[in-house]
């Protein structure tokens, strides 16, 4: 418990300590955001508020754990996964906002950093850890050998969670609020099947996301950007993947997953039929552009992400 304490008041310390020097020096810098023309108008009053909030995230996260948790194989392994995706969103952002690149990175290069990350999982996982290639599937409480497939899983898991946390950072204070509630259940998870070093490693990372609602609350001072949201994706698919619970994952990032299916049934149903499901995907977009408050989304996700969390929680 001690530990635990110590994780959190350290990343939550960390953040709120960065947080009033480094917005400046984003502002200093130029560092702002472009918001999409095609978006709701609503948002462009946001235009050149600060974003790469992420710098002030994650580092604190990655003091906290190696502070608080023991630098075990597992711990390193979540926070190598952690801070490749801090890397791919940190280029991206570096394209866009500074090189004036409205694109970023390219989803192949994207794609092609994230199997680098997923192969260094999977050695490490196997060989160090003893993660073998069964999945564990909630309802039925059984294990799956799925074999070599599971490298394609665990590939999956870290892409599609990452992209799905960078599109849900689509409002004030959304993902970090989102990710603050995924990690708290993976805390609860770490601890009652004995992962306790990678509890510290959520424990900070619940800690880091709050304090930094400090600054990301509405109206918004700074944005995560893709420095931030890739970074945690990746800590949520590193806790779902290092816990074998890659099927609940699923459950517990219930508002991710919402989020990136909107997108995907939105292009297809474009592509195919020339109309669209939403008025605007991402769906926290659809809500908006229906008449609720841009805090209103903000909360009611909040809440779904909480009693999904509850329900996968019972599932244990």
């Amino acid at each position: 418990m001690n530990q635990l304490i110590t994780a959190a008041a350290v990343a939550a310390g960390l953040v709120l300590i960065a947080g009033p020097f480094l917005i400046p020096a984003l502002h200093k810098l130029k560092f702002g955001q472009s918001i999409r023309e095609e978006g709701p108008k609503s948002h462009q009053a946001k235009s050149g508020t600060p974003t790469m909030g992420g710098l002030m995230i994650i580092p604190a996260i990655t003091v906290a754990t190696l502070v608080a948790a023991p630098h075990s194989a597992e711990v390193l392994l979540a926070l190598f996964i952690m801070l490749g995706h801090f890397a791919l969103g940190f280029l991206d952002d570096y394209i866009k906002v500074v090189k004036k690149r409205n694109l970023g990175l390219k989803a192949r290069q994207k794609l092609l950093g994230q199997t680098a990350i997923a192969i260094v999982t999977m050695a490490i996982g196997t060989k160090c850890l003893g993660i073998d290639t069964t999945v564990w599937v909630p309802v039925l409480d059984t294990a799956i050998n799925i074999g070599w497939g599971y490298f394609a899983l665990v590939l999956f898991v870290l892409v599609g969670t990452s992209n799905a946390v960078n599109l849900t950072d689509g409002l004030d204070g959304l993902a970090s609020g989102a990710v603050a509630i995924a990690m708290s259940s993976y805390a609860v998870i770490c601890v009652r099947t004995g992962h306790d070093g990678l509890a510290l490693f959520c424990a900070a990372t619940v800690s880091a996301c709050i304090a930094f609602l400090r600054f990301n609350l509405h109206p918004a001072k700074v944005f995560m950007g893709d420095t931030g949201s890739l970074a945690l994706g990746g800590a949520v698919a590193a806790a779902g993947i290092l816990t074998h619970t890659e099927v609940l994952l699923a459950i517990v990032g219930f508002v991710f997953v919402c989020e990136a299916l909107s997108v995907i049934i939105q292009v297809i149903s474009f592509k195919t039929t020339g109309k669209r499901v939403f008025r605007m995907s991402p769906i926290h977009h659809h809500f908006e552009l229906g008449g609720w408050k841009e805090t209103k989304v903000v909360l009611v996700f909040w809440c779904a992400g909480l009693i999904a969390s509850v329900i996968a929680l019972s599932m244990l």
